[in-house]
């Protein structure tokens, strides 16, 4: 199978879809690689070194267009590209499904297969694959370093023979991926960091880094959506967050709105009022612009200035650091492939949570948007509900002869490890002699006293690992006090304190050091 790199040639786009090292990663998958000529080059991948691993450079675009089986990019392709792609041919990119409605009917016409980059669902097992993210993280970043920029002061506070400068203080609206880029690049730069945002979760993360988390007394109300997204809030709860950011407006220096609900035009949340109550030569980074901005007066694409502040509304903030962003997305397409089987076992898995949310078109039929998973477990969401198969099992479930089985095999396996283990004491008791019968009972003591001691402290005083081996410690501890009380001293009393001795370091050294563990994560 071939897999065509193309020229991203959309206005402003520097990144390229596979870098050398994504093309060594999926020669190994036994694909050919080709790639058009110069299409890495804004991003610092020249030619040369694609030839070094192997990839074959081509100068015409519709022969890499007409010879490949699959084409990965990172923009959604142009009206005249989607003529080049080839009939029943793959393609892999960023495509905005909900916004590209006629490009969708164009490649449906095609027979071809497309996955879009920006639908790959926010579970667990996607993370590698989460290249939405990973450019998120790439624009929080730049964010910041397009508002020092801008910004006419320092972002860190000095103490000078000149004079005192007071540190920038910078207001992040939204905690998303971008939003904590930004809270840690900002704070980063020394600048005094607040951020907020409608999920409660994220209060937590935004500690962590050391930004301050404002927020709104509305207890009843939590801003999480399906999949890691912000949902919509009540009436009164905008009202009360607009007063918040028009109060903020008057005391920050920058702010950087990142603020967006999938599907929908980006929320206003910056008035012209709150720009015009700004400082002169304070600055705002609008990330929600590409979805109509959440500054009334930001212009896509555009720096302005209105009564001396500056509103920036770029939307190519990940390309404006290409190196990194190309080879971030290109780690994403090689685990997609990856995920599909590469070329020996190549399938589109209908049944795959990671390829079917991705799918928005399967040999020319629109799949998107991709239904609701489905609930493996026996208990169900209230989105999803009951399935039929199993409200029949549930009604067969009586007549099932292992539902009386297996606890009648469990009672009776319990029974007889009890038996055993009463035989096995009693035996004990009646042969063996009363010097190892002592031992015995100390031993029988100190695991159960030294394990329930230690093992019942709160959980938030230690790690998992470290409770464990605070409990063996606690074993050595109450065996050890027991031998001690003998009234002559021995080698048994002397081994009997150093046991105490030693453990009694280990449980106080374990404590220390999760202390300190459990203090890098408070501010």
């Amino acid at each position: 199978m071939i897999i065509g790199v193309p020229k991203e040639i959309q206005p402003d786009e520097k990144r390229v879809s596979l870098v050398p090292r994504g093309v060594e990663a999926l020669k190994k998958m036994g694909f050919e690689i080709l790639v058009e000529s110069k299409a890495g080059i804004h991003a610092d991948y020249g030619n040369p070194k694609y030839e070094e691993v192997g990839a074959e450079i081509v100068t015409d675009t519709s022969e890499l267009w007409s010879r490949s089986d699959i084409i990965v990019k990172v923009r959604e392709p142009l009206p005249h590209e989607a003529d080049l792609l080839k009939s029943s041919c793959t393609m892999i990119s960023f495509f905005w499904p909900d916004k590209n409605g006629e490009l969708l009917e164009q490649l449906s016409a095609k027979k071809a297969t497309v996955l879009a980059m920006d639908c790959i669902p926010r579970i667990t097992r996607a993370q590698k694959m989460d290249a939405l993210s990973s450019m998120a993280n790439v624009a929080g970043y730049r964010a910041v370093v397009e508002a020092a920029h801008a910004f006419p002061h320092f972002f860190t506070g000095q103490v000078t023979a000149a004079g005192k400068i007071e540190p920038a203080k910078v207001l992040i609206i939204g905690g998303g991926v971008a939003g904590l880029a930004a809270v840690g690049a900002a704070k980063g730069l020394g600048a005094v960091v607040r951020a907020f945002d409608t999920r409660k979760a994220v209060k937590e993360q935004v500690e962590s880094l050391g930004g301050e988390f404002l927020e709104l007394d509305f207890p009843t109300e939590d801003g999480e959506g399906g999949g890691g997204y912000a949902k919509t809030m009540s009436d009164e709860f905008v009202k009360a967050e607009l007063k918040l950011f028009a109060e903020q407006a008057i005391d920050v220096d920058i702010i950087i709105t990142t603020a967006l609900i999938p599907g929908r035009e980006a929320p206003t949340l910056i008035t012209s009022g709150m720009v015009e109550s700004m400082r002169e030569g304070s600055v705002i980074i609008d990330l929600a612009a590409e979805r109509g901005g959440n500054c009334s007066l930001t212009e896509v694409n555009n720096k302005i200035v209105h009564h001396g502040v500056t509103i920036i509304g770029y939307t190519d903030l990940p390309s404006r650091m290409a190196a990194l962003s190309s080879r971030l997305y290109s780690t994403a397409i090689v685990h997609l492939i990856d995920e599909m089987g590469g070329v020996e076992n190549y399938n589109i898995d209908m049944e795959d949570d990671v390829i079917r949310g991705a799918l928005v078109l399967n040999h020319g039929n629109i799949t998107w948007p991709p239904p609701k998973p489905r609930n493996p477990g026996p208990a169900y969401s209230v989105d999803t509900g009951p399935r039929p198969d199993d409200e029949e099992k549930k009604a067969k479930a009586p007549e099932e002869p292992t539902t009386t089985t297996k606890p009648l095999g469990k009672t009776l396996l319990k029974s007889i490890c009890m038996i055993i283990a009463a035989l096995a004491i009693i035996y004990i008791g009646t042969n063996m002699p009363k010097s190892f019968l002592s031992h015995f009972t100390v031993f029988v003591l100190a695991c159960f006293v030294g394990w329930q001691v230690i093992w019942n402290v709160k959980p938030a005083l230690h790690t998992p690992l470290m409770s464990v081996t605070n409990a063996i410690s606690g074993i050595i501890i109450i065996g050890g006090i027991l031998q001690i009380t003998q009234p002559e001293i021995n080698a048994t009393v002397v081994l009997g304190a150093a046991a105490v001795l030693l453990a009694a370091i280990n449980v106080t050294g374990g404590f220390l050091v999760t202390s300190r563990m459990l203090a890098m994560f408070r501010r």
